[in-house]
């Protein structure tokens, strides 16, 4: 793939400044050729303007100056990700359906559906338009998945499930699986039965080893835009709002309620039956339970506001060791003061 700099530029709406060549590739400011554009988003990164050997750099105005050719962006993260759109390779190398996929008789396919070897979709499945479902793949019956899906290896989706346009499930991704809901009696655990659904709505990516639990009598729902990253677990009954991020390891327990554009940072863990508001972003590894105010930005387990989380963390924590020790010693100070005063003041 290759594209003059002036069509890359008339493409995205850009300005361009300097020289018109071919681009063929993209890359990073240290590692990009004559021949690639390059990008500066962080600031702490300009002094590689400098050093680069990019044919072309897209960064904003102030930036743009500082190399020979440019393209000027306002919002130089996003139009990155359309220049690197333009040049990934799409994975894949298969159209219609093989021979060697079990799609049951009683399924529905739309028009120029993919689906690769050794997939299975069950009975009563309806499967959208242009949607790809690639090898290891599994569609329970009665499941819908809507148009324009990317179902990558090893990917699942049990039965009755709704999934809608446009949504991406990484190798290993599964929807559907049962909740975690047992019964004590006095012979063990007794499993109850999980019979609620999944509903995914558009526009929603699912990471890779993600598992996203069936309802226990309702829905769990994944709102429309969100990103779930690897490695999360959303239990039974979640209901997870619209354009919300949700990072890797992350764990949300049962009929927990997330609201629209929520941040859940890395191994944030969430107790069943939470509320988290709207806006409400949490710092990595934090412990969240209760209610979660909109807008709120806490940090720690448990959760605390982030600034007073971070200055504990950050100028009380180190101190600790020596706290202790002085504690230590004040402790023997006063346990002689506390002798002295018992035997009238005499110290001896």
């Amino acid at each position: 793939m290759q594209i003059k700099l002036s069509a890359l530029a008339d493409k995205l709406g850009l300005e361009y400044r300097g020289e018109d060549f071919e681009i063929v590739g993209v890359n990073t400011l240290d590692k990009a050729g004559p021949q690639e554009i390059s990008f500066l988003v962080n600031p702490k990164y300009v002094a590689q303007l400098e050093t680069t050997r990019a044919g072309c750099v897209l960064t904003s105005g102030p930036y743009a100056d500082k190399v020979n050719t440019a393209l000027v962006s306002s919002n130089v993260y996003m139009d990155l990700a359309k220049i690197v759109d333009f040049f990934a390779e799409p994975q894949g190398c298969l159209h219609g359906v093989s021979d060697l996929a079990f799609v049951h008789a009683d399924a529905e396919l739309a028009e120029d559906v993919t689906i690769y070897p050794f997939a299975f979709v069950g009975e009563g499945a309806k499967i959208g338009a242009g949607t790809t479902i690639f090898a290891g793949c599994y569609i329970g019956e009665k499941t819908v998945v809507g148009s324009n899906c990317l179902l990558y290896p090893n990917s699942v989706v049990m039965g009755g499930l709704v999934v809608g346009d446009n949504v991406i499930l990484q190798p290993g991704a599964v929807l559907g699986g049962d909740g975690y809901g047992y019964a004590q009696t006095p012979g063990g655990h007794m499993k109850i039965p999980q019979i609620g659904n999944v509903v995914v709505e558009n526009n929603v990516e699912i990471g890779s080893n993600t598992a996203i639990d069936r309802a226990a009598l309702d829905t769990t729902r994944i709102g429309m835009g969100s990103k779930i990253d690897n490695l999360v677990q959303i239990g039974h009954n979640v209901e997870i709002g619209q354009h919300c991020l949700v990072i890797g390891q992350v764990g949300i327990g049962g009929s927990t309620k997330v609201g629209n554009g929520v941040v859940l940072a890395g191994q944030v863990g969430v107790a069943d039956n939470a509320v988290i508001g709207d806006g409400a972003m949490i710092g990595a590894q934090s412990g969240i339970s209760g209610k979660t105010p909109a807008g709120s930005k806490l940090a720690g387990s448990p959760a605390m506001p982030a600034g007073t989380f971070l200055k504990a963390a950050g100028v009380c924590m180190p101190k600790l060791p020596d706290l202790f020790k002085r504690v230590k010693k004040l402790e023997k100070e006063l346990e002689v003061v506390k002798k002295a005063a018992a035997n009238g003041g005499d110290n001896e």
